[in-house]
């Protein structure tokens, strides 16, 4: 049983340092925006505004860490359904199993507010 544990712990780091080695996206800047100085026959680029960039890398953050969690506890949600199936009956492994959901599922829906706090901060202030 711990070298599962252990195996899906390393399919775990492994996966969410894949993430973070994800290209971030380019976002195009249409020439009829409000925020472009320039006109359309120009060849100048629409440059963003200093105090944009910290909401958007602070949202960027988030929504990486977001995806590690959901991750995260979809891997739990399975070591606890593995748990509670080879339990044989053994009250005390089925009340670990449910524990391990429990605790898979708060964790989760934490992060979920959590996520929602930030954007609902970022919107007011931004």
């Amino acid at each position: 049983m711990k070298r599962i544990k252990y195996l899906i712990l390393t399919l775990g780091l492994v996966a969410s340092f894949g993430l973070v080695a994800l290209p971030s996206t380019a976002w195009a800047t249409s020439p009829l925006d409000a925020s472009c100085t320039g006109t359309a026959a120009t060849t100048e680029v629409c440059q963003e505004k200093d105090n944009d960039k910290f909401p958007k890398i602070v949202n960027d953050i988030v929504n990486a860490l977001l995806y590690v969690l959901g991750a995260v506890a979809v891997i739990v949600i399975i070591v606890a359904g593995i748990l509670y199936a080879t339990s044989s009956g053994d009250p005390a492994l089925i009340t670990k199993a449910k524990n391990t959901l429990l605790y898979a599922v708060i964790g989760l829906l934490v992060a979920i507010m959590a996520y929602a706090i930030v954007n609902y901060v970022i919107k007011i202030f931004a």
